[in-house]
């Protein structure tokens, strides 16, 4: 399984996701679910997904694809030259449809799962920063006010944290400690979520990455907010009222 997450403040993106992909308790690997595209200043594009990793990967390899035309001189629209991020989840959603349309019969004949969802996060410079949910139709779903954060995959135990902590208004620093939290509540809840983690920032009005991170078991913040965390949890419930059975 998987767990992603991104969250959409006034002050910019935060996004993680895990690498743990299962097919049983003995058949884990590890496989990049967040892959990044930039031109500094001008956009910043990230996608995460789950569900089928052919499904998902095919996409991936769609949308590279493009761009590698496009570049070669070919009159083509890529997620690199979409006018707006509106467009390129609609480019996103296109191709995932097809890669639906295409191995879903098959997929389903051999009693396999066919159903992905893609995050698609980022910001052009001629527009605000945004977020949305892609579903196997190729429709999908925009962070709004009122749902400030996305989730796929594993989400219902990171869920709370967020629900909890996480407005537009939130500081990127808080969202970060947020999202953190969020993801090791998962990590100790799911065996289907795994290390290592990777993390993405965009800043508001940057158009780039303002942090890349590959956080690993070890990582010093990873170690110090879940150790705190633990702590934190253990002396809250050590002041809370006895309860009298009678």
């Amino acid at each position: 399984m998987t767990y992603c997450v991104a969250v959409k403040l006034d002050a910019g993106l935060v996004l993680m996701s895990d690498t743990r992909t299962n097919a049983g308790v003995d058949n884990i690997s590890r496989f990049r679910k967040m892959y990044t595209w930039e031109n500094p200043g001008e956009r910043a594009i990230a996608t995460m997904s789950s569900g089928n990793l052919s499904i998902t990967q095919g996409v991936i390899n769609r949308l590279s694809a493009a761009i590698k035309r496009a570049d070669a001189g070919e009159e083509i629209e890529t997620i690199l030259n979409a006018p707006t991020m509106f467009r390129v989840a609609q480019l996103v959603g296109e191709t995932m449809l097809e890669m639906q349309d295409r191995h879903r019969a098959d997929l389903i004949e051999q009693g396999a799962g066919a159903d992905a969802l893609i995050l698609v996060s980022g910001q052009i410079s001629t527009g605000d920063h945004r977020a949305f949910m892609v579903y196997s139709a190729g429709n999908f779903i925009e962070a709004t006010e009122d749902t400030p954060f996305l989730q796929i995959g594993e989400h219902k135990y990171g869920k709370p944290i967020l629900d909890r902590l996480i407005t537009p208004e939130t500081p990127l620093n808080v969202a970060l400690q947020a999202v953190f939290l969020s993801m090791d509540s998962t990590i100790r809840s799911n065996l289907s979520v795994g290390m290592p983690l990777d993390l993405a920032v965009i800043r508001t009005g940057e158009c780039r990455f303002s942090t890349q991170r590959r956080i690993q078991p070890e990582d010093d913040d990873w170690q110090a907010i879940s150790t705190k965390w633990a702590d934190a949890i253990r002396g809250a419930f050590d002041e809370l009222p006895e309860v009298w059975l009678g």
